[in-house]
């Protein structure tokens, strides 16, 4: 897809749209332009990760999308209906801790439907659902305090899905996680878009991460001023090993984008 380019309007297979969008900030020194004139698609079901330096606006894009930050050019919508604001269909995880640490697991999962005013019974049958379907059976009890890292990324997915959202909007959601803690939480991911057939889109800055996850990947350039500069559809049956030569490419190819 080429960017910069007059908009056509979102195709009709376009679950979320997102068309033309810039933002700009008022600073000290003067107006910085975030993200300039970024647009993409994204299909039901499908699996697309938005991936680039440092400070390219990958999470200001995140925040429009998910309706934290307003004021910007240009539009978002879902299903042809231009949105403003948070939104039912999209529900957001963050990179950051975002388990309450006095709720127990399941506490914290039933929280969005205690907030939507759902039956005690009803919504703790929801939440055991949702544990179950991230694979904490046995830690209903727990205190975020009492799990890794990695389970209480589980967690909050958890809880995000337990609102029943089309569309999950993920910013780094492993990027504090080791190594090895990070490569598990990949295939649980993979797992839990499979059998949900949910829509994903993943911010990231790790090149494999992107590789490993995506069915395309939309690659921005270095800020300020945004873009994205290429879209590359990976094409690739997963599980996918990076030593493999096509996935390789395309790691040198974003590599040689990002640099």
């Amino acid at each position: 897809m080429a960017l910069g380019a007059p908009s056509l309007g979102p195709p009709p297979s376009a679950l979320l749209d997102v068309r033309n969008i810039t933002k700009r900030f008022a600073t000290g020194d003067g107006e910085i332009v975030a993200v300039d004139d970024v647009s993409f698609s994204v299909a039901p079901g499908e699996f697309v990760s938005i991936i680039g330096p440092s400070g390219c606006g990958k999470s200001t894009l995140f925040n429009i999308i998910g309706g934290l930050t307003g004021d910007y050019a240009g539009s978002v919508t879902v299903e042809g209906a231009t949105i403003s604001g948070t939104h039912p269909a999209i529900g957001m995880v963050f990179q950051e801790e975002s388990t309450f640490p006095w709720r127990t697991v399941e506490d914290n999962v039933a929280f969005p439907l205690e907030i939507a005013g759902v039956a005690k019974a009803k919504r703790m049958e929801r939440a055991a659902h949702f544990i179950a379907l991230v694979g904490l059976q046995g830690f209903e009890r727990r205190y975020p305090s009492e799990l890794s890292g990695g389970m209480r990324q589980r967690v909050a997915i958890a809880r995000t899905l337990a609102s029943e959202p089309r569309i999950l909007l993920m910013d780094e959601p492993f990027a504090a996680l080791d190594a090895l803690t990070r490569r598990r939480m990949h295939g649980f991911l993979l797992d839990i878009w499979q059998r949900t057939g949910k829509t994903i889109v993943f911010v990231t800055h790790d090149i494999g991460e992107a590789v490993t996850l995506a069915d395309r990947i939309c690659v921005m350039s270095l800020g300020p001023g945004s873009r994205i500069t290429e879209t590359i559809d990976v094409g690739l049956p997963r599980p996918r090993d990076l030593s493999d030569p096509g996935a390789g490419h395309i790691f040198r190819r974003i590599e040689s984008l990002l640099s």
